[in-house]
């Protein structure tokens, strides 16, 4: 690491810093509403995305600052177990093609804003869908949090903030001057911001991507001499677990824990709240159908991005901490200027996700807490000023987590975040499908999955940690390590299964359905649902 401020770096940094906080407060008179105290216009953008607009918002969503900072930091750290990421990516969209149309389609019927509007609506359970709003709160928690770690990380090693020793306020000032900036201007603008800011973001990540391809290998000698140092480096012992640091091809023993985590994180990907603000701010049926079949361009970025943590091992890059990896490396290779471009993606990359998370979080509080239980006669002015203080609420608990906690706790309560979604997927995407499940049993199965998951991932050592120390373990009744998310989904569905054949042969009662079956398929042209339907053709299954 350079002694010193990185100056040159700094000020690229600061340009482009300054260029989107601009538009962050700018974002607001972009494609202006009429009535801009509602949650459909702050926390949903008017539901007016086209095609462009939604794609740049969703990478800018799902492709964050800590993938950029911690994909290749796997990598760099243990090997192409690290890859795991690539495939999920290209699982996903596959399966996302099935049911975000539909989701689409029926929460534009009904004026939906969550997933737990949906669930409430589709299975007449309003406390299945406080299980739901809650978990997406827990889980899109640590998630900003590990943004502001992001933007910590390129700070550190420009230098900035002083070193270990400096007082604290002086050392996190440039952290706490981001986040005052970040939520003033979502404050402001709602999702606006982060969909106009994704822009900027992510022409930024494909040309520091692809001069780092390019311009890093050859400096280092070529790929032929990367991967040879690379599978030198992963071949010595690590003394803390007296095995190989890594591989650079996963062996026998680790395809279980490869194969599980991919299908996991593919599975939960789309459960998270921000995925689906996303998705609902789009303004047709079509756009997202278009997005699922674009969005696998960003696994191509993400696999060429995987490969910096081979150069990280090849340039010499020692970090204490593996989250600076690809950082340090930028620094070492990178002319200062094109260093600062650089780092600017990064931050940039933590902004427009961060924002995205914050909104989707507060939509939940606001819509499925508020409304549902403290005051139903809310009305949308209230909602909306309501969901804005609750997003502002939202990153000062991510930078307090940030300031207080090691970092090491923040991704561990990352990781048990994707195992805490995961299990909102049957009410989620089995209620887009079938109306058999029931409410009930929905319930049952969530509490089982989440208790089950929260133990497992308790139980998990690791060198530095005595608990939460990774997310796979052996799987019941196989002996394999899988991905603990997976087990617990499994564990979940089977139980959903089994009490709603219970529940349904003891007639148990059933909650109203306020969709019909063509609300699935309807699109932007087709006129809203005017009328509240009766009790005998709401509960009609389907």
């Amino acid at each position: 690491m350079k002694d010193g401020v990185n100056g040159v770096a700094l000020a690229v940094f600061i340009f482009f810093f300054l260029a989107v906080t601009v538009m962050g407060f700018l974002a607001a008179r972009w494609r202006k509403a009429e009535n801009e105290h509602s949650l459909d216009e702050w926390g949903l953008g008017g539901r007016s995305f086209g095609t462009w607009v939604t794609w740049f918002l969703l990478g800018g969503d799902l492709y964050t600052a800590y993938t950029f900072v911690a994909v290749p930091a796997a990598i760099y750290a243990a090997g192409a177990a690290g890859f795991f990421a690539v495939p999920y990516t290209i699982l996903i969209y596959p399966l996302i093609f099935t049911f975000l149309p539909r989701l689409w389609s029926v929460s534009h019927k009904h004026g939906y804003v969550t997933t737990s509007d949906f669930v409430r609506g589709r299975f007449g359970s309003k406390g299945l869908s406080l299980a739901v709003a809650l978990t997406g709160i827990l889980a899109t928690m640590p998630y900003i949090a590990l943004q502001l770690v992001g933007i910590q990380a390129v700070l550190d090693v420009m230098g900035v903030g002083g070193g270990e020793d400096t007082n604290w306020f002086i050392k996190d000032l440039p952290l706490l001057i981001a986040f005052g900036v970040l939520a003033a201007y979502t404050y402001s603008s709602g999702l606006r911001a982060p969909a106009l800011i994704a822009f900027v973001k992510d022409t930024l990540i494909y040309i520091v991507i692809a001069v780092a391809i390019i311009y890093i290998p050859i400096k280092l000698g070529g790929f032929d001499d990367i991967f040879a140092k690379a599978g030198e480096a992963y071949s010595q012992t690590n003394p803390a677990t007296d095995k190989p640091r890594g591989a650079l091809v996963p062996g026998d023993a680790n395809q279980w824990t490869y194969a599980t985590l991919a299908l996991g994180s593919a599975l939960a990907l789309f459960m998270y709240p921000h995925s689906i603000t996303a998705t609902l701010s789009s303004k047709s049926r079509e756009v997202i159908r278009r997005n699922t079949t674009i969005l696998p361009l960003y696994s191509l970025m993400l696999g060429l991005l995987a490969l910096l943590g081979f150069m990280a091992i090849a340039a010499g890059i020692q970090v204490q901490n593996g989250q600076l990896a690809i950082p340090q490396l930028f620094e070492t290779m990178f002319p200062d200027w094109f260093a600062g471009v650089a780092f600017a993606a990064i931050g940039i990359g933590a902004l427009v996700p961060a924002a995205i998370m914050s909104i989707a979080a507060a939509n939940l509080f606001t819509r499925n807490i508020y409304k549902d239980f403290i005051k139903p006669d809310a009305t949308p002015a209230q909602e909306t000023k309501v969901s804005k203080l609750v997003s502002l609420l939202v990153k000062v608990g991510a930078l307090a987590f940030v300031l207080t906690m090691d970092k090491t706790v923040a991704i561990n309560f990352q990781l048990l975040g994707g195992i805490w979604i995961l299990q909102t997927f049957p009410a989620l995407v089995g209620g887009l499908f079938t109306r058999w499940f029931h409410r009930w049993a929905l319930i049952a199965g969530w509490a089982v999955g989440m208790l089950y998951g929260t133990i497992a991932a308790y139980g998990v050592a690791s060198p530095t940690q005595k608990h939460f120390g990774g997310s796979s373990a052996e799987i019941p009744g196989i002996g394999e390590i899988g991905y603990i998310g997976l087990t617990a989904f499994v564990l979940n569905v089977v139980v959903t299964v089994v009490l709603t054949f219970v529940l349904r042969a003891a007639k148990a009662p059933d909650g109203i359905d306020e969709t019909r079956p063509q609300d699935y398929t309807a699109d932007a042209g087709d006129p809203g649902v005017q009328v509240e339907l009766p009790p005998a053709t709401a509960g009609t299954s389907h």
